[in-house]
């Protein structure tokens, strides 16, 4: 297996990835290019064009200038910050409630619309018809959180629909880790890339044609896209905020924490070291664990390979990270295991015929082990070569405490996991991983 001389990122990365002569990645040729960006320039594009739609709205007397679809998580205290605080709309949140909330999440979530005085439209997803298509697609296509992707990427276009508001902001977009497009291409939302990115090709009648699947329209509602021509009437349009700013997730964490009172996590994790990312949902973890069954990596290798890109941490570093949580089983598999009514054996028979044989082979046993690492590749002329220049602010320091975790400079010792499915509206911010919070 190829992997790229200067991030972690091996050659079967999800989505496409491509590697030049010199070894290197798409993905850091992406980061590479934003450096010889005006940023000034994209950031005054962003003011006219949210003047105009502010405008436009004002003078149609409607309440909301645009739609920013949140889940409590840095990206949305962010996103709502710069839309509200410092361009001065007034938008409208909308959240899918996929029903896989961590506790600190809620609290999160609450706390965006305390501090920003928004309005929230939340719409919670029918828990059983999340059962039922939560084992669907673990067997179908291996993804435990179809509907939660589905519903972020559909009910907002809904509430557009619905409430006449053309403008949904986005913040980055998918492929931006693996650089599946320049800059200059100025991507926004398309139909399509939710189809065949977040909903693995298969739409709501996909699912009811099938007689093995048991689901029905009643349960596939939040996952139906408007037609084309309430699209067009309404002249629905979403951007990605990350092709007007210079977006560093580091930097907007730290302004969200001291500004917003954003609260990350304060213990270790089982699958990354990052404590204020991907912190709204514990199926996450199962999510990630389940691409590391398919294709060899994990979240760790996103988030080192992101902090590598930036100077803040060494390849050296990021490899050791990879060592530690790549592999790892996340604690809450149990939960999910007892949720979809599946022992471990049957979860890992649904991936097995979704490995990757690049990297897969059966060892002795018949047990499936990789047949190659990012550390087999960790020194030589060329990684030496393909190196960024380092900066003072270190990952892992003393000083980001509470943004990394690191041995002997985090603030608590880890959780123990609680197996509980509860209904609740509590928001417990350090128990955060054990339960289903479902509204």
């Amino acid at each position: 297996m190829r992997y790229c001389l200067r991030c972690l990122y091996p050659e079967n990365a999800r989505p496409t990835i491509l590697f030049d002569d010199q070894g290197i990645c798409s993905g850091c040729r992406h980061h590479e290019a934003r450096h010889r960006i005006n940023w000034k320039e994209r950031e005054a594009t962003l003011a006219r064009l949210l003047a105009e739609y502010k405008e436009r709205s004002r003078a149609a007397g409607h309440i909301y200038d645009c739609l920013v679809p949140v889940s409590g998580g840095k990206d949305s205290h962010f996103q709502v910050h710069l839309i509200k605080r410092v361009y001065g709309l007034n938008p409208l949140c909308v959240t899918f409630n996929h029903t896989f909330n961590t506790s600190l999440g809620l609290r999160n979530l609450n706390n965006l619309v305390e501090q920003f005085n928004v309005d929230l439209l939340r719409f919670t997803a029918n828990p059983e018809s999340v059962r039922k298509i939560a084992r669907y697609m673990v067997k179908k296509v291996g993804d435990l959180t179809w509907h939660y992707h589905a519903g972020i990427m559909t009910v907002p276009f809904q509430v557009s629909v619905k409430y006449q508001i053309p403008l949904i902001i986005w913040p980055e977009h998918y492929g931006e880790l693996t650089g599946v497009f320049t800059l200059d291409d100025m991507v926004e939302f398309t139909k399509w890339v939710r189809q065949e990115h977040d909903m693995r090709g298969i739409e709501p009648e996909d699912i009811v044609k099938d007689p093995a699947s048991g689901i029905t329209w009643q349960d596939l509602y939040p996952y139906i896209y408007p037609t084309d021509e309430e699209i067009e009437q309404v002249g629905v349009r979403g951007i990605f905020l990350t092709n007007y700013i210079y977006w560093d997730a580091k930097a907007q964490a730290e302004l969200v924490i001291s500004r917003y009172k954003f609260q990350p996590l304060t213990r270790r994790r089982d699958r990354t070291f990052s404590l204020y990312s991907k912190t709204d949902d514990h199926a996450n973890e199962v999510h990630d664990y389940m691409k590391y069954l398919k294709f060899g990596y994990g979240r760790a290798t996103d988030d080192a390979s992101t902090e590598i890109r930036y100077g803040r941490m060494t390849r050296e570093e990021g490899i050791e990270m990879v060592r530690r949580y790549d592999a790892a089983r996340p604690r809450t598999l149990d939960v999910y295991l007892k949720f979809l009514g599946m022992t471990e054996e049957e979860f890992e028979g649904c991936v097995e015929p979704m490995r990757d044989l690049s990297i897969w082979d059966r060892g002795p046993g018949g047990r499936w082990r990789v047949k190659d690492t990012v550390w087999n590749h960790a020194n030589g002329p060329e990684v030496e070569q393909a190196r960024v220049p380092q900066v003072a602010d270190r990952t892992l320091s003393p000083t980001n405490r509470r943004l990394y975790w690191s041995d002997g400079t985090a603030a608590e010792a880890p959780d123990e996991v609680e197996p509980i499915v509860t209904v609740t509206k509590a928001a417990e911010p350090n128990r955060d991983h054990e339960r289903f919070n479902l509204l």
